[in-house]
């Protein structure tokens, strides 16, 4: 009798089965773990702009005020930001990744960044108060939370979502906040 080599088509299926629950247990956990740093990166992020925005107010002076869009805040363009020893200008301040400045996206979020006055502008001051604000680009899948930051610096978080805001906004309900 001859002996028999391989497996049978019973053994490969069972093989098959236990791979795809491990895979239909694993996915999920996946995606969940790719949301959290999205979410991250995006806090993050928002902090940093934060950051530069008071940099760029701090820099540029009072006249000039605070950094009306994202692409201030960046190269201006690829490749803008002049080499030492020349200093960078309101048009392109170098404060933030030039990638981030041009497109606006980074990690699943989108991010906006709005300058003027929430108040009477005051005579010959630039604008005064700044909000910045990141929203998954496609909630649920990309990301839960949006973000929102305002002048004072406070990092706020609204975990229900909302939709990027694209105008010069106080950071308030239904956000909570995240840090300070």
């Amino acid at each position: 009798m001859r002996k028999q080599k391989g497996f049978s088509l019973i053994e490969l299926l069972i093989v098959v089965a236990i791979i795809l629950i491990i895979a239909a247990i694993a996915i999920p956990s996946l995606l969940r773990s790719r949301i959290l740093a999205n979410q991250s990166s995006a806090a993050s992020t928002v902090r940093t702009l934060v950051t530069a925005e008071i940099t760029y107010e701090s820099t540029f002076g009072a006249v000039v005020g605070y950094a009306p869009l994202m692409a201030n805040l960046g190269t201006g363009g690829p490749n803008a930001c002049p080499p030492a020893p020349a200093v960078p200008t309101p048009a392109a301040a170098c404060l933030i990744d030039p990638q981030l400045a041009t497109t606006t996206q980074k990690n699943g979020y989108q991010f906006r960044v709005a300058a003027g006055f929430l108040g009477a502008p005051p005579p010959g001051l630039g604008p005064t108060d700044f909000s910045i604000s990141a929203a998954p680009n496609s909630p649920g899948s990309t990301g839960v939370n949006s973000y929102c930051a305002g002048t004072d610096g406070v990092v706020w978080v609204n975990t229900a979502g909302s939709p990027i805001v694209l105008a010069l906004v106080t950071c308030g309900a239904p956000f909570q906040v995240l840090s300070q």
